[in-house]
């Protein structure tokens, strides 16, 4: 018997980091998790986003992502390294999977 858990992001509570900037917890496992982040048109993180403890990986569901130096359009999958950081921001919105495998 498998024991899948699942979620659909319009059934999960969201929460607003910053103007414009949703996030929902999709699942959280002993240390990863699992969201789904919306950012509206000319949405902008306040400060920068630091991958601690553990690495993001980023996969861009719909409109088009900007780290801060380049845009990624739908489709494209980032992977952040520990350590690294980026200002997220997006001048026509987006909506991104977002995965933790450290936390």
């Amino acid at each position: 018997m498998q024991n899948f858990e699942w979620a659909t992001a319009d059934d999960v509570p969201v929460r607003e980091l910053f103007p414009g900037i949703r996030l929902r917890t999709l699942w959280s496992g002993e240390v990863a998790t699992a969201h789904v982040l919306e950012m509206d048109p000319g949405s902008h993180w306040e400060g920068i986003d630091v991958h601690q403890p553990g690495p993001e990986e980023v996969f861009v569901v719909a409109g088009v992502f900007n780290d801060g130096i380049r845009d990624y359009p739908a489709g494209s999958f980032i992977h952040a390294p520990a350590g690294s950081s980026h200002v997220p921001q997006s001048v026509q919105g987006c909506t991104l999977f977002l995965f933790y495998p450290e936390g």
